[in-house]
């Protein structure tokens, strides 16, 4: 049912992209923005990878550099039937970690020293296990593919400011109303395919680890670290804030409409539903 509807929200995105382009420059638009959007995609296809380690400074490591986390992952990644990832150590204090790569074949995980200084074990698996259930449900390709057309569509919305809109479409105030409502549209859609895809990967995380309560118990630790800790690379790229398993631009408590995530007290909760029973305290320091 969740890639159902992410399906539908990215249909609606691609829907508004073409929209604006036909506000802009009609038929001929229209046709521009589709090419444009498929350039785009294919781009990131190839190189969003890349670019988003690239960005956080992420350094590869194998067993010899890390083998305690390196080999937590590769025993995860069997437990789901998945190929080894590459894996990856970011140095940065707040405790955070994403998963990208096209599929499954080219997948990397990422951790930052924050998490594993402040995670114990089981906690550090459920997180790298919420991770491998994002490339096993392809929601890597999914939110590289809505970040790309929300963007697209923001360039657009600006281009409609310097180039005006027809006449048929409104105008100016067409234009006007292109300018602040098709990028606010597109965040809101690209944020209800984040929240959607991020709930598939606790459940599927807790399945991966067996351990839904240290899932539950790393969620919280991680929610608190960043919202005391400044994620500057982050902050300095919001757009790419939805590939965290936390919001690492400070979060919020609720499922409001600019979140790019969904509550952490919700998904404790539904995490606590999974196991059935109270959370487990730590057994120790990861590391």
């Amino acid at each position: 049912m969740n890639t159902i509807r992410a399906g539908l929200l990215l249909a609606a995105m691609t829907g508004l992209f073409l929209a604006v382009g036909y506000v802009i420059g009609g038929t001929g638009g229209m046709v521009i923005a589709f090419a444009l959007a498929l350039a785009m995609n294919a781009f990131a296809y190839w190189n969003s990878d890349k670019v988003v380690l690239r960005m956080y400074k992420a350094r590869e490591v194998d067993r010899a550099a890390a083998p305690q986390f390196y080999d937590l992952v590769a025993r995860l990644a069997q437990r789901a039937q998945l190929p080894m990832p590459k894996v990856y150590i970011i140095d940065s204090a707040q405790p955070n970690a994403f998963a990208t790569g096209r599929d499954p074949e080219h997948a990397a995980v990422a951790a930052t020293t924050g998490l594993l200084n402040a995670l114990n074990e089981d906690e550090v698996a459920g997180v790298m296990a919420h991770e491998l259930a994002h490339v096993k449900n392809r929601d890597t390709l999914i939110m590289t593919i809505t970040a790309t057309i929300a963007g697209a569509i923001g360039m657009l919305a600006n281009f409609a400011f310097f180039f005006g809109g027809r006449r048929e479409t409104g105008g100016i105030l067409g234009t006007l109303a292109i300018m602040i409502l098709a990028p606010l549209a597109a965040s809101l859609v690209q944020m209800a395919i984040s929240r959607t895809r991020e709930y598939g990967a606790d459940a599927g995380g807790a399945e991966i680890s067996g351990n839904p309560m240290a899932l539950a118990s790393a969620l919280a630790k991680l929610e608190r670290g960043a919202r005391s800790v400044e994620n500057n690379e982050a902050e300095g790229n919001p757009a790419t804030a939805h590939l965290f398993i936390v919001n690492p631009l400070n979060g919020h408590r609720a499922d409001n409409l600019f979140s790019t995530h969904p509550s952490t007290s919700n998904r404790i909760a539904r995490l606590e539903n999974m196991s059935g029973r109270a959370p487990r305290h730590p057994t120790g320091p990861w590391g």
